[in-house]
């Protein structure tokens, strides 16, 4: 057999992968298993639209009558809220719920925030304070896992100062740039950040 006859067998050569990409797909394949083994069933709740007159599940205001960021926390313990998620009126009472449901051994599948990036959010001026539109039907809403919040800017919602969500990082630059604060994943949000507030 010579090189150039069809039937001789070409020996194969494995393709190779750089380290650098290898140990990257690694890294990611670990990832999602980590997310799989702690129980992270998030993919599989949606967010809602909250009725109008539907009141906070952390401090009973009418979530739709206020403005900024909204929330809901979808639990694994079949929605104790009456069938439906927990649905708040700002992001600092949606974390507060979770944090406390938490630490009372309660699962949460998945958070939902307002997603700025996602609305045409009107902003309007009351009392010398920025505020920032609410939107409450289920195409508004953002997965945690997907957002940046901004901490600390002049815009303030239902209970004050809070926590304005976006999933497109030049919406946050812009954010930033105009009202101030400072950028963090809405996934790294804890009770520091809420106090910090």
């Amino acid at each position: 057999m010579t090189k150039d006859d069809p039937s001789s067998p070409v020996p194969v050569r494995p393709e190779t992968v750089p380290r650098r990409r290898l140990l990257a797909g690694v890294a990611a394949a670990g990832a999602v298993a980590v997310a799989g083994c702690a129980g992270d069933g998030s993919n599989s709740a949606d967010p809602v639209s909250i009725d109008d007159d539907r009141a906070c599940d952390q401090c009973g205001m009418v979530i739709a009558d206020h403005p900024g960021t909204v929330g809901q926390v979808h639990f694994e313990d079949d929605e104790p809220e009456g069938g439906r998620p927990a649905q708040f009126c700002s992001a600092t009472c949606a974390y507060t719920y979770r944090f406390d449901a938490e630490d009372e051994g309660r699962t949460a599948l998945a958070t939902f925030l307002t997603d700025y990036s996602a609305v045409d959010q009107a902003v309007f001026e009351e009392g010398g304070d920025t505020m920032f539109s609410s939107h409450v039907e289920s195409e508004a809403f953002g997965r945690e896992t997907a957002l940046t919040v901004v901490a600390r800017s002049e815009v303030i919602g239902a209970m004050g100062p809070d926590l304005i969500p976006f999933s497109d990082e030049g919406d946050v630059d812009e954010f930033v740039a105009e009202y101030g604060g400072e950028a963090m994943p809405a996934s790294d949000v804890d009770r520091a950040t809420l106090e910090a507030l």
